[in-house]
């Protein structure tokens, strides 16, 4: 079986068909270096809107405006990426822009209500980011079929009990299990931070393997767009357990 055939990404942007789908015939193609650079691009637009919004008084209504037109924008603009994969050069920078309005009055708040907390949490995301690349290009850790398919599995699984928990609280059901502070909840946010993680060294292999196809140019910006998802995930992931830990001093 061709190594591009078994790719599997748990991200639901980076999947196996996504190069099967593209024609190869390009002349410039997608390198690791380039997809780097687009990423390291992307965060510092990301984190530009973030530091405008992080610098609104606490109680300017413009903050939740902000945030409500990042997530919600940047979720639709993320759906246009994934469909349209040809336009991420336009939607990914874009993409960075919204995310960041919404991250950094969500990071605000955050930082308004546990001190130093935010500090922690871009630490760990970036430290961790670091730790499983060179885990990754060591050969420490391997995506083989086996570790694909568990992270794959383990990632809905997560996805869907998040999807109930917002249906519940439509209805007032708070799922204090999984959304309060006791030991049970910690340990599945820490459960959840790891699958997290390990979905950044799907990427990695999803980056590699469309360099080592020849995958069209325009992938490199959704290469970085994919990686991207995967951290703003495990940022907020982070923020959640520490605030978490925090509450419970």
């Amino acid at each position: 079986m061709n190594r591009h055939l078994a790719l599997r990404s748990g991200n639901p942007s980076l999947n196996k068909n996504t190069f099967a789908q593209l024609a190869q015939a390009s002349e410039s193609t997608m390198t690791i270096g380039g997809t780097v650079n687009k990423t390291a691009l992307s965060l510092l637009l990301l984190m530009t809107t973030a530091i405008y919004t992080w610098n609104l008084p606490i109680g300017d209504p413009k903050v939740s405006g902000f945030m409500i037109m990042g997530f919600v924008g940047g979720f639709i603009v993320a759906l246009i990426t994934v469909f349209k994969k040809h336009l991420a050069p336009y939607t990914v920078p874009g993409y960075a822009l919204l995310e960041g309005l919404a991250l950094g009055g969500l990071s605000k708040f955050f930082e308004s209500t546990y001190p130093g907390i935010v500090q922690q949490a871009v630490f760990l995301t970036f430290g961790t980011l670091g730790a499983l690349l060179l885990a990754y290009r060591s050969g420490l850790i391997k995506a083989t079929e086996n570790f694909k398919l568990g992270v794959v599995a383990a990632t809905g699984g997560i996805a869907f009990i998040y999807l109930i928990s917002f249906i519940l609280g439509f209805f007032g059901i708070h799922m204090s299990a999984i959304h309060g502070n006791s030991m049970f909840s910690i340990g599945f946010s820490l459960v959840v931070v790891v699958i997290a993680a390990l979905n950044l060294v799907m990427d990695f292999d999803f980056i590699e393997e469309g360099a080592e196809q020849g995958a069209p140019k325009y992938m490199e910006w959704y290469g970085a767009f994919g990686l991207m998802v995967t951290l703003i995930w495990l940022y907020l992931e982070l923020l959640r357990l520490l605030a978490k830990l925090q509450s419970r001093r």
